[in-house]
């Protein structure tokens, strides 16, 4: 058992019988601590824990021991968590005494909380789930970091993630998600067990868990709600996988400052909850009230007023909304104009769990417009279409090899990793990409690099002034396949407030220009991978979700419909653990 497992156990259960425990020499007395029953955190939403807070059935820092007996419970089977806060309990009790002098700071007064392993806390280090960083305690909190602890948010753990958010290893052995030297392989929580197929027995999960962020505590109630972050998929596709609903806000939303990057041209940290008001909570407390001087990317939203997306929480929000469907690619098998190749569509269970999405829209007095395809999908020019056009990301697509494919991801991580290095002065463990390389060359016995580092290579061999030309004109590119010509043409000629994709596979084309989508927790599906599992097996369903996309800054309508759609519907199911 772990180290902090064991820590926490021994924690949570002197702290827990303490409250009931008489002084020593006296007999115990009957107090309202030692009657009244313990609040069970199990499911519990953010307003349902602050009404308790509020009326006295619990205190933060039993709050806070209660998820720590969850981590205690299940983490060896989870492997939820890298590092836990050692500074909640005194986080907490601090907040208590707010409290009780009548001082509440918001919805998030005294709630715990996890950041993915990217994003700077000074309390604990912020490892990237990296070796080369496994011991980094940086010298500055992230500007989102800051921003929860004003909300008086009790940030309890940092969570596992893909390595150095998935741009370690690509093909031609690409790393797993929810791994790394660090951390280790995170479990899903809707089947918990590891892959059994030769060739894919190396300890990782047999059911995916998602994008590079980690959405396994959240699910199994190890905290009220967490951050992740996304380049591209990255809190949408983890959300979708355990169950969650979560926001992907537009590029500039939140802070970057003080994340871990690959690419500011498309990443954003973003919420994670259980529920739809959860995570709309957790966004405003994550937004600054004024751009942040670290960030220029966070002028382009205006926040809502104090910050509060709850006014958009509205049962009849979806009463007369114009919903796309993007039939082509995402819902049907698509041949682009002049190939002869099929691409994407949905298998017979995605295709009925959708179906009941859109019938339950059409209920909730959703106009749906179907179809309401891509234009960039559909197109026949090929030197414009979006399916045509892919992230280079690999040894196939290394310097020379790259004319069809975006460097962004490429260019844009060596150039902001090595800022971000420089940005940590003294505390750096070295100065640039070149180093890190190097780290896990002279490290691969020690597990820095299992799956290689293909994507570090790709990135360190860019030349930031003569690759320019072709980075600024990739990134164009980019940005207009996925904006202009295409979600922002559907979504004007259609006059449509939001395109609805199945599960997050829309993630890719909404973050190419930064805009946000929403995940809602839906249907489950057979995880029926290929190679198929050894008869037997049993495997559990997959949880499959369906996702609110917009326009840049459209947060608050889709929050909107997606809190509809959630009430509509209510199909998240708490993971069964033993």
């Amino acid at each position: 058992m772990k180290r902090f497992v064991l820590a926490c156990v021994a924690l949570s259960a002197a702290s827990l019988s303490a409250q009931s425990r008489p002084a020593q020499g006296r007999p115990a007395a009957p107090t309202a601590a030692t009657q009244r029953p313990l609040f069970d955190v199990v499911e519990a939403t953010i307003p349902q824990m602050q009404a308790a807070l509020t009326e006295g059935r619990v205190t933060s820092r039993e709050l806070v021991l209660l998820h720590l007996a969850r981590i205690a419970t299940y983490e060896d089977q989870l492997n939820a968590v890298i590092t836990v806060s050692k500074t909640a309990l005194a986080e907490a009790d601090a907040l208590d005494r707010e409290r009780a002098a009548g001082r509440v700071r918001g919805p998030l007064h005294g709630i715990p909380v996890a950041l993915k392993d990217n994003i700077h806390t000074t309390n604990m280090r912020t490892t990237g789930g990296a070796l080369a960083f496994k011991d980094l305690v940086p010298p500055y909190e992230a500007t989102l970091t800051k921003n929860l602890k004003d909300a008086g948010a009790i940030i309890i753990a940092k969570t596992v993630m893909t390595e150095l958010a998935n741009w370690v290893a690509g093909s031609p052995t690409p790393m797993v998600g929810n791994y790394s030297a660090v951390g280790g392989y995170g479990m899903n929580p809707y089947d918990p067990r590891t892959d059994p197929r030769p060739g894919f027995n190396d300890g990782r999960p047999v059911m995916g868990t998602g994008g590079s962020s980690s959405g396994i505590g959240t699910a199994a109630s190890f905290w009220a709600a967490n951050v992740g972050t996304e380049t591209s998929g990255s809190v949408l596709s983890p959300s979708n996988q355990n169950m969650l609903a979560g926001i992907k806000p537009t590029v500039g939303r939140i802070s970057r400052y003080g994340v871990i990057p690959i690419t500011a041209d498309q990443d954003t940290p973003g919420p994670m909850a259980r529920t739809v008001e959860d995570a709309a909570i957790f966004l405003g407390a994550l937004e600054s009230a004024a751009p942040d001087p670290n960030d220029a990317a966070t002028k382009l939203c205006t926040p809502p007023a104090n910050r509060d997306y709850r006014p958009f929480l509205k049962k009849d929000g979806l009463k007369g909304a114009r919903i796309g469907i993007p039939r082509a690619f995402w819902y049907d098998a698509f041949t682009i104009p002049g190939q002869t190749t099929p691409r994407g569509g949905l298998n017979a269970a995605q295709k009925a769990s959708m179906d009941e999405a859109i019938a339950a829209l059409k209920r909730e007095g959703a106009i749906i417009v179907d179809p309401a395809n891509i234009p960039s999908v559909v197109t026949a020019d090929t030197t414009r279409n979006f399916l045509l056009w892919n992230t280079c990301g690999g040894v196939e697509d290394r310097k020379g090899h790259n004319a069809g494919c975006s460097v962004d991801f490429g260019y844009g991580m060596k150039r902001d990793f090595n800022a971000w290095l420089a940005s940590l002065g003294s505390a750096a463990p070295f100065k640039t990409l070149t180093d890190l390389r190097w780290f896990n060359i002279n490290n691969a016995p020690r597990g820095a690099m299992k799956y290689g580092q293909s994507l570090l290579d790709m990135s360190d061999e860019m030349d930031l002034v003569a690759d320019k030309a072709k980075y600024d004109a990739d990134r164009a590119k980019d940005i207009a396949l996925g904006g202009p010509e295409g979600i922002d043409a559907v979504m004007k000629a259609e006059r449509l407030d939001a395109l609805v994709f199945p599960g997050a596979s829309g993630a890719s084309l909404s973050a190419k220009p930064g805009y946000p989508t929403v995940v809602v927790p839906f249907g489950r599906i057979p995880n029926a991978p290929a190679p198929a599992l050894p008869a037997g097996f049993n495997a559990q369903m997959t949880p499959y979700g369906v996702s609110f996309a917009g326009g840049a800054c459209s947060e608050p309508r889709l929050i909107e419909l997606a809190y509809s759609f959630e009430q509509a519907t209510k199909k998240r199911v708490a993971p069964v653990l033993k």
